[in-house]
């Protein structure tokens, strides 16, 4: 492939060398640089990939795309500079794989709460639909019927249209996209078409990356701003920052919401542990997933599909049966008739949804005995009011590990106990280890009660000083409540 075909829409700033040159590959990471690769020299938040262009050329690199241009002693190389070199990555990437996003209907979901569930009841609705499609989400990537693991919640540029293209390769009509706000940050989609957005809403997360809750909801914005006018963008008004994602887009403007007039809209008719009945758009519909977010969710998923041009009564029929996200409000039931609740909840709002769905659903006898932890190396900010809030909505709190990464288990459990106010002290324990208070939840468990593991959801480990163990909230759940089965 030419290096000269590969810079189309590259605002470049600087030219050494020259570019009607046969390239191999493209890297970002200078220990998989070989012969005829072009290498990307990004500044990372850990390390700069400046200080490896030498090396990189001494492994066979023949052109280097970056920021800084060093001092040229090897004149057969070309260099480029470029004001961002994960843009150029973003836009070049697109290039290499053939800009796969054009060939298919790409839709971003983005939002800090419901995501996952949102782009995967798409995937799975449109497969019911008849659609060959594609999923990238946290929870795992689909192309059509084969699973790839997911790495991250959105994949690097060259991962990212690597997996377009196989979703084209394979026939794929639809893909349905997390865009979470480090890719919008680190340009990880730039380049790429999209058909459609949606927004779910904005809470307090990320702030460990975003520094302010203002550059973080500029983060979400710029989604929006991207999208074409051929694209729309669906937007959940009942946030008070809905809006302002439809401010500078040039998409068609779009809206849903349970609470005020919408172009989509939903109406909570019953709300049980046996799942929601809903009025959606004048229709009466039971739906198998549970509680109030839940609504909005579905209700995400309903304007997705019709903007795409489905039939409204195939739609809600296909909706109607299909089941959430692993590790989103996922339950158990014991022999002595103790709901057990797995769910991914790791922001203050998602774990005040998911307790405020318990307390809509709770008949008022039960008690409801929550097991909490935050994650190593993240957000502090959050530790002592997801705490608050846990305290807040339950009858018992029990205080645990996360995956705490690289930091002390017991600096983070002393963060969260931070957000515990004397009156609730008396509910609350903290026992660092997580299995055993998986354990103790469920042996302080009587009949009815419901209890709540937050915090991993679908994740099958825990990490632990960079070592990935084998750990399954349900799985312990499990255990602990059908021990027989």
């Amino acid at each position: 492939m030419q290096l000269q075909d590969l810079l189309y829409g590259v605002t470049i700033k600087e030219l050494v060398g020259k570019t009607d040159r046969e390239i191999n590959a493209l890297n970002f990471d200078s220990r998989k640089v070989g012969k005829d690769d072009v290498f990307f020299a990004i500044s990372g938040t850990v390390t700069d990939g400046h200080q490896f262009i030498e090396q990189t050329i001494a492994q066979g690199a023949t052109v280097i795309i970056c920021e800084n241009l060093p001092e040229v002693h090897d004149f057969t190389i070309t260099y480029i500079k470029v004001d961002n070199t994960a843009a150029a990555l973003g836009i070049m990437a697109g290039h290499y794989f053939g800009n796969p996003s054009v060939d298919l209907k790409l839709i971003g979901i983005t939002g800090t709460n419901g995501k996952t569930t949102i782009a995967t009841l798409l995937f799975k609705l449109f497969k019911d639909l008849g659609y060959k499609t594609g999923l990238i989400s946290t929870v795992e990537n689909y192309i059509h019927d084969t699973v790839i693991a997911a790495t991250h919640t959105t994949p690097n540029p060259i991962a990212l249209n690597q997996l377009l293209k196989d979703m084209v390769d394979a026939g794929c009509d639809y893909c349905f996209m997390e865009v979470s706000s480090h890719a919008v940050s680190q340009h990880r989609i730039e380049g790429l078409t999209f058909s459609g957005g949606v927004f779910s809403n904005l809470t307090h997360d990320h702030l460990d990356f975003h520094k302010t809750f203002d550059s973080y909801l500029k983060a979400k914005k710029a989604f929006f701003d991207m999208l074409p006018k051929t694209a729309f963008a669906l937007t959940n008004i009942d946030d008070k920052n809905g809006n302002v994602m439809l401010q500078n887009t040039k998409a068609h403007k779009k809206t849903y919401a349970l609470k005020q007039l919408a172009d989509f809209k939903a109406k909570i008719i019953e709300n049980g542990f046996s799942g929601l009945h809903l009025d959606i758009d004048n229709e009466d519909v039971y739906f198998k997933l549970i509680g109030s977010f839940n609504a909005y969710n579905l209700l995400a998923v309903y304007g997705t599909a019709i903007l795409l041009e489905q039939d409204r009564l195939k739609v809600l029929t296909s909706l109607s049966r299909l089941t959430g996200a692993e590790g989103r409000f996922d339950y158990i039931v014991s022999e002595n008739k103790v709901i057990g609740i797995v769910d991914y909840a790791h922001t203050p709002d998602a774990v005040q949804n998911v307790l405020g769905t318990i307390a809509d659903i709770r008949k008022g006898t039960e008690q409801v005995i929550t097991v909490l932890g935050c994650g190593g190396d993240r957000d502090k900010t959050k530790r002592p009011i997801m705490a608050q809030v846990a305290c807040d909505w339950s009858d018992k709190v029990i205080l645990t590990s996360d995956n705490p990464r690289t930091e002390d288990p017991q600096t983070i459990i002393t963060d969260m106990e931070a957000g515990v106010s004397p009156t609730n002290k008396r509910k609350t324990l903290s026992i660092l280890d997580r299995r055993e208070a998986i354990k103790t939840a469920c042996h302080l468990a009587q009949h009815g009660d419901i209890i709540l593991i937050a915090g991993k959801g679908h994740e099958k480990y825990q990490e632990i000083n960079g070592v990935r163990n084998h750990f399954d909230d349900k799985e312990i759940l499990l255990e602990q409540l059908n021990p027989n089965s």
